[in-house]
């Protein structure tokens, strides 16, 4: 958040690729439920929401770190954007036709339009983004420094248990996998791809964390939510 809300005019188009790339999937994905799975409206809103309010009106210059999370501040901003947008779009149709958010005339627009939209989903979409994110940054980091072994022993012991449950390969296995002189050779390339990643990780974090509490707090709340989606 702090790259993104406090850089100059140069860098600001930087900032805002980042946050799109980051953030759009989630909102994208809060937004279909929103609108009950329209494809085409949510990507209206979601295209309108960048334009107007994150370009136009410089929404990133309004965060403010002391308020709380950059993603909170950011989800507050879509859903007073879809409320204001439904209730101008029920205001100016007085006859037959779906409101933008289907909402029957008893129900009070903005209660609904926010209870109708689980945070859950957002969250899960945006772990998964920026976990891979960083995945992405390692294992091109790990291809331009030919240091492929790291990637191996990182997806082999870690990765892939973590993401498709499955047991994680012997020190043993990879060593002969990766032509090593010894089981211990493979344990040290552990050790050095979770440090690398842990470094990427942080990186990528950093860039819309307001500071290095933020970071720490971001970072567990990452890894509790990828955890809580794979137990369900």
């Amino acid at each position: 958040m702090t790259a993104a809300a406090g850089a100059s005019s140069i860098v600001q188009p930087l900032a805002l690729a980042e946050l799109v790339r980051l953030y759009a999937p989630a909102l994208r994905a809060y937004l279909l439920h929103a609108v009950k799975g329209d494809v085409h409206r949510a990507d209206d809103l979601l295209q309108g929401f960048l334009a107007d309010k994150v370009l136009e009106q410089q929404l990133l210059g309004h965060a403010n770190p002391g308020r709380g999370r950059f993603r909170t501040f950011l989800l507050a901003a879509l859903d007073h954007y879809v409320i204001d947008i439904f209730r101008r779009d029920a205001a100016g149709k007085r006859h037959p036709g779906s409101p933008l958010l289907d909402l029957s005339d008893q129900t009070d627009g903005h209660a609904a339009a926010t209870t109708a939209v689980p945070q859950d989903s957002f969250d899960l979409i945006w772990a998964r983004e920026v976990i891979g994110e960083a995945l992405a940054v390692m294992r091109n980091e790990c291809q331009q420094s030919d240091r492929p072994d790291i990637w191996t022993v990182f997806d082999l012991r870690y990765l892939k248990p973590a993401v498709d449950g499955v047991d994680p390969e012997t020190h043993d296995a990879i060593a002969s996998r990766l032509q090593l002189n010894s089981p211990a050779q493979a344990s040290n390339l552990l050790i050095t791809s979770k440090r690398m990643f842990t470094r990427i990780f942080k990186s990528v974090v950093r860039r819309y964390a307001a500071d290095d509490s933020e970071v720490k707090e971001e970072i567990a709340d990452l890894w509790r939510i990828f955890a809580s989606a794979r137990s369900v």
